[in-house]
């Protein structure tokens, strides 16, 4: 009965992890096309692409800051040069912005998978 009882426990508990998800975590397609994975790593979230030329490489990391908005760092993967980054999320699309001295920005709409 105890041994019932604790699968039952952790079944429920995998299942409630799941459901508390931070909404910017999935597979994304970027605006040129690739897939880019953003998932929970180091308290903050990891964004690696999944296709494409660079498909493996970590591209930036990104903490929430409230309000469906995220801050962190976002990489060119073909240059290897490291912005300032931002994000904010609206539905099943994701505004991700790098800057570079916070005047000179790009931002790029991704959309979720």
């Amino acid at each position: 009965m105890f041994r019932k009882m604790s699968m039952v426990l952790a079944a429920t508990l995998l299942s409630a992890g799941a459901a508390y998800a931070d909404p910017i975590e999935g597979n994304w397609k970027t605006q040129s096309g690739e897939t880019a994975a953003i998932g929970g790593c180091g308290g903050g979230f990891c964004i690696t692409l999944k296709t494409g030329k660079h498909a493996g490489k970590q591209i930036g990391k990104m903490n929430a800051s409230g309000d469906s908005k995220y801050k962190g760092t976002i990489t060119d993967p073909a240059d290897d040069k490291t912005y300032s980054g931002s994000a904010s999320l609206s539905g099943s699309s994701l505004n991700m912005t790098g800057c570079a001295l916070k005047i000179f920005c790009k931002t790029q709409k991704w959309t979720k998978l």
